[in-house]
């Protein structure tokens, strides 16, 4: 299935202002661009390109004073198949993960264990572990949390998600990273496209989406609590430990966006 995705961003910027994009098909993805979505900026100005620790492909820029473009413009061939799932994936034990999967069970910006870990043991200590225990979270933050998109905040933790029941889809996704942790299960965060395929008409205007990865059974699954269904043409571009760790654009100034444009469309 042949995609064309990419998105445009524009911004008013008051005076030259440091800024990071993180815009671009994550590496893994990489071999699925037909047509490399090249970051391009209007005026063009010099770009440095680098991956962060967790190895996300970031841009860094100086943008100028007035209106400013970030744009990227690719062709993706997908699988047109849905998320893959795995009912007798099996949790491990902590002592057994690998090293490199523990810092997902810690705290974070956005994931305060600390203070949901009661709550999620009184609500999954009885759920089978593994695949099952992650479903049943999900379940419950589906359908505890009512999506808004008027609602979002850009500093809303998961115990505040969980307070005022209402979110969008970091929110969610932030909520149901908290809950695995606090289960000993890592769970980590991710950003990137979500097509609108398959989905019933009329399709909501485009925008990157959220969604989670937990570690089950040697590796890494893909989990929605937002949509809580498997879905088609999931394209990442970020990984971590949650929302702060992918911003899609870090500006270091005064600005005021413009204009949001995220396109995933089917190419005959």
């Amino acid at each position: 299935m042949r995609m064309s995705i990419g998105c445009r961003l524009r911004y008013e910027f008051t005076q030259p202002t440091p800024m990071i994009a993180m815009l671009n098909v994550h590496y893994s993805r990489f071999g699925d661009l037909e047509r490399a979505d090249y970051l391009v900026t209007s005026p063009s100005v010099p770009l440095e390109s680098y991956r962060d620790g967790f190895g996300n492909w970031c841009t860094r820029m100086v943008a100028p004073a007035g209106e400013f473009t970030l744009s990227s413009d690719g062709i993706f061939r997908d699988s047109g198949m849905l998320d893959p799932v795995a009912p007798d994936a099996a949790q491990h034990a902590v002592q057994d993960l690998p090293f490199d999967t523990l810092v997902y069970l810690l705290g974070s910006r956005y994931c305060d264990t600390d203070l949901l870990s009661d709550q999620a043991w009184r609500l999954f200590e009885n759920t089978e572990p593994g695949w099952s225990r992650v479903q049943a979270i999900c379940d419950f933050v589906h359908q505890t949390v009512v999506f808004d998109y008027m609602a979002a905040n850009a500093t809303r933790t998961a115990s505040q998600t969980l307070a005022g029941r209402t979110g969008v889809c970091r929110d969610f996704t932030h909520l149901a990273i908290t809950f695995c942790r606090c289960m000993n299960i890592p769970a980590r965060y991710c950003t990137g496209y979500l097509s609108d395929l398959g989905e019933p008409e009329p399709y909501p205007p485009g925008d990157f989406a959220a969604w989670m990865e937990v570690y089950l059974d040697g590796g890494w699954w893909v989990f929605d609590p937002r949509n809580n269904t498997p879905r088609l043409a999931r394209i990442l571009i970020g990984r971590g430990r949650d929302a702060a760790d992918v911003p899609l654009t870090q500006t270091f100034g005064p600005n005021t966006l413009l204009e949001f444009v995220v396109w995933t469309d089917k190419m005959t």
